[in-house]
């Protein structure tokens, strides 16, 4: 399956919190945007030689995604047992442990950060990695 999110925008109370979780989930730097007044931060370095495993920025306001609405999911890079390990060293809380969903899909899991917001996780079957 692959990327067609083009942009997310993740709704934060706390931007330092928040940019704290999502590079130790991530394990990509999550930098301020200094012309946004430090209310906006990217998850991944646009100028590094290689593009950003998530096209995704935090922002200051907005409201949680919580449960309902939209539900975005990261792509996971074969790890997805990591990634759930290094969300509740963070801080969140995984509210759906992984589960198969089917070889057209793979192993999908959901956490809740720590401003509220439900994030999804896949990783494809082994056999497409």
């Amino acid at each position: 399956m692959g990327s067609v999110l083009v942009w997310a925008d993740i709704p934060v109370v706390d931007l330092g919190r928040a940019s704290k979780f999502y590079a130790h989930v991530t394990g990509q730097p999550v930098l301020v945007m200094p012309e946004t007044g430090d209310s906006v931060a990217v998850i991944g370095d646009p100028n590094a030689d290689e593009p950003p495993m998530f096209s995704a920025d935090l922002y200051v306001g907005g409201t949680p995604l919580g449960e309902g609405g939209v539900t975005l999911y990261f792509g996971t890079d074969g790890d997805i047992d990591g990634m759930l390990a290094r969300v509740l060293e963070a801080g969140g809380e995984v509210t759906r442990e992984k589960q198969f969903m089917g070889p057209m899909v793979g192993w999908i899991a959901y956490f809740k950060d720590t401003e509220g917001n439900r994030i999804g996780l896949q990783q494809p079957p082994d056999e497409l990695l």
